[in-house]
C-alpha cells in the first residue's frame, strides 16, 4: 500500500532513529496522521525537557507535503461507537484513544502503521 496512517508510536520510533520505522516512511508516497496521535505527542511533549526542539520537529514534519492530519468527525465517531462495541463484546478492551486512531483508520481506507500489538483485536483494521 502506498499511503498509511503512523500511529504515534510510529513518530516517536522515528524521531528516535529507528531505521525500520525510517524505511517504512521513506517507502510510501503519503503519511497520514490523526489528530488524536497529535494530542499524545502534544502531551509526551509538556512532560518532557525539550518542548519547544520537539514542537519544531514535530511542525517540520506536518509541513512536509507527504504528510497530512486527519480530524475527527461524525463519521469518524461512528466507526469508534462500532469498534468499542465489537472490542466489548470479544472481551478485549484497548486505550481510547487507539479506538480514535482505528476509527481514522477505517474511515478513510487507510493501513495503520503501529507498533501495539492490541490493534490486533480489532477485525479487518489493516495492520503494516
Amino acid at each position: 500500500m502506498n499511503t498509511i496512517l503512523i500511529d504515534t508510536n510510529i513518530y516517536s520510533a522515528v524521531f528516535r532513529g529507528d531505521q525500520k520505522s525510517i524505511d517504512v516512511l521513506r517507502q510510501v508516497s503519503s503519511i497520514h496522521i490523526s489528530v488524536v496521535s497529535i494530542a499524545e505527542l502534544f502531551s509526551g511533549f509538556k512532560g518532557g525537557n525539550k518542548e519547544q526542539k520537539n514542537r519544531q520537529e514535530l511542525g517540520e514534519f506536518l509541513d512536509s507535503p507527504r504528510v497530512s492530519t486527519l480530524h475527527i468527525d461524525e463519521k469518524t465517531a461512528e466507526y469508534y461507537g462500532d469498534i468499542l462495541n465489537r472490542l466489548k463484546l470479544k472481551g478485549t478492551p484497548i486505550p481510547t484513544n487507539d479506538i480514535w486512531i482505528a476509527a481514522t483508520a477505517f474511515q478513510h481506507g487507510l493501513q495503520l502503521y503501529t507498533h501495539d500489538k492490541h490493534f490486533s483485536y480489532i477485525e479487518g483494521l489493516l495492520l503494516r
